[in-house]
């Protein structure tokens, strides 16, 4: 009998996000040449955050579509991504396009991959709010995703109930964890270097350092202001508070904090900050006392990490870190985000939030995506 010859799989990333989710994945897939045949494609959504982390994983790119503009509108972005896509997808069909999570990337590439008949394998399928408004335009890139796929990798029971309810088979579906707690792991256990990793904000020692990280397009503007509000609230009411607060590169989220926390009354104690790489960033949260954030990701690192969360949105598509105690909702108001920090004072309060939690995953979710890609074969285009 003559062997199978290796799956075509092509990654397509364009985020930050992406490249440490889908990072995993890549360089599990190449350790067994003769089971996968790998390409990877960047959009080039946020280009200017990935080098470094695709050297981390030591992913080179296939090619760029360098679908970045300056101050670009979401119509153009997506439009161009498809564009580049389409392009591609007529040159070469892969087996399978694999995809990760909610991103304009991943929804123009689930687009184009399904018009040319490409099989698509959603990672991180089936997380929900229940509103397309919170987040956006995530919520709805990934029910669109959900509705063109063709392999569902949920990251735990609840997204996967989540995909059988909208109608996919259950066969398509397979809980694997997720991929950003292999992510973590790699980066925990490499050699210990947190203390070279964390000295540029060493001046911070000794105090409580809190971790800030917000990026989401619902809390642009006012929401913004509330945040900043409430971290120079906070910074005068507790002199041990420190803030690290690594600036997203839009400008809606870079402007109004600089303009907001470079200021006399909180001065010393604030570190803004470029976006930083992975391992210096998974430094910082595990040396942190606490994180503020809006992101997803975070709610899934910062737990197994027994970091609390308070996190500034009204929902999230992770409730499993509430459930568990780990996050905390506070929206983008200045009395509830003021309000947890002061509880998180309480040391009783703190250690039942600080309990390490592996909530997403066990560090093995890459080599399950695979597992299940193997079970499907070479689908029919």
């Amino acid at each position: 009998m003559r062997p199978r010859p290796p799956l075509r799989l092509l990654f397509v990333l364009g985020t930050r996000p992406e490249v440490l989710k889908l990072g995993p994945v890549v360089r599990a897939a190449r350790t067994d040449p003769a089971a996968f045949a790998v390409r990877v494609v960047s959009t080039g959504q946020h280009r200017d955050l990935l080098a470094a982390h695709l050297d981390y994983f030591g992913i080179a790119l296939d090619q760029d579509l360098h679908a970045m503009r300056p101050d670009q509108d979401l119509a153009g972005l997506v439009a161009r991504m498809v564009a580049g896509l389409d392009g591609l997808f007529a040159r070469d069909r892969p087996d399978w396009v694999v995809v990760q999570g909610d991103t304009s990337t991943a929804f123009a590439a689930t687009l184009s991959a399904a018009g040319w008949g490409v099989a698509v394998a959603h990672v991180e399928a089936g997380l929900r709010t229940g509103d397309l408004a919170a987040p956006f335009p995530e919520e709805a890139n990934r029910r669109l995703i959900a509705a063109m796929a063709r392999l569902h990798c949920a990251p735990t029971p609840a997204a996967a109930d989540h995909l059988r309810a909208e109608g996919v088979a259950a066969e398509r579906i397979v809980v694997t964890g997720n991929t950003a707690l292999d992510a973590l792991l790699h980066v925990r256990d490499a050699p210990a270097r947190r203390g070279e990793l964390c000295a540029p904000f060493g001046d911070l020692a000794g105090g409580r350092v809190l971790l800030v990280t917000g990026h989401r397009r619902e809390n642009f503007g006012v929401g913004t202001q509330a945040v900043c509000a409430a971290l120079v609230e906070a910074l005068e009411r507790w002199p041990d508070l420190a803030v690290v607060f690594p600036l997203h590169q839009n400008p809606q989220v870079r402007d109004p904090v600089r303009s907001a926390l470079q200021r006399p009354v909180v001065a010393g104690r604030v570190v803004l900050c470029d976006p930083l790489d992975y391992p210096t960033f998974v430094a910082l949260l595990g040396a942190c006392w606490a994180v503020l954030t809006d992101s997803g990701g975070v709610q899934e690192e910062a737990p197994a990490l027994g970091k609390p969360v308070l996190c500034t949105r009204d929902r999230t598509e992770r409730p499993e870190g509430v459930a568990a105690g780990a996050v905390r909702l506070v929206g983008a108001d200045p009395g509830r985000i003021v309000g947890a920090l002061g509880d998180l004072c309480d040391p009783r309060v703190y250690a039942a939030m600080a309990v390490p939690r592996w909530l997403y995953g066990d560090g093995r979710a890459a080599w399950r995506v695979l597992a299940a890609l193997r079970r499907c074969g070479a689908e029919p285009g």
